[in-house]
């Protein structure tokens, strides 16, 4: 089972991941929370989602588009960005869609090929928690994801661009 890091507050820390990730091949279980593909929660969403005994979460692919979660986005505990493979950064631009134009408030994580190198560029939009796949440690995420003490560009994470800094 991959090792959750959550970051809070700019401070990252392993939680415990009470969502087991269904594939479209396996049956879902009777109890506990879930994390569905997008073609699996558009069949069976709606069920799932009138049972309030459970969260539930959708995996995003990177050839999928979040718009297609808009009318359910309250009620999702969890989107699950998928990164296929370092170099694929369309995960970047789905979580930002969620944050920013569709102002979704719930866990955004990145899945998938998810190392820490990428750590500042995933927080800065909006992505709050990770399965690294590199192994690497909360305080390396931590470490990582506030490397860089300027930006130049607004992003998810609402902060001040260089030349704000610089003028207040």
């Amino acid at each position: 089972m991959p090792r959750l890091i959550k970051l809070t507050g700019g401070v990252a820390a392993f939680a415990d991941d009470s969502f087991v990730n269904v594939t479209d091949e396996d049956a879902i279980p009777e109890t506990g929370d879930v994390i569905l593909s997008l073609t699996r929660f558009q069949a069976e969403g709606d069920a799932l989602l009138s049972s309030n005994s459970r969260k539930v979460g959708v995996r995003i692919e990177s050839n999928e588009e979040v718009e297609a979660l808009a009318y359910d986005l309250p009620r999702l505990a969890v989107v699950a960005v998928a990164f296929p493979k370092f170099r694929d950064g369309r995960a970047y631009t789905s979580a930002r869609l969620l944050r920013e134009r569709l102002n979704y408030a719930g866990e955004v994580r990145a899945v998938g090929d998810v190392l820490q190198e990428q750590a500042g560029f995933m927080v800065r939009c909006g992505m709050d928690a990770f399965e690294p796949a590199d192994g690497a440690s909360p305080e390396a995420w931590t470490k990582a994801a506030s490397r860089f003490r300027h930006v130049y560009q607004r992003a998810a994470d609402d902060r001040a661009v260089a030349f704000e800094e610089r003028g207040a």
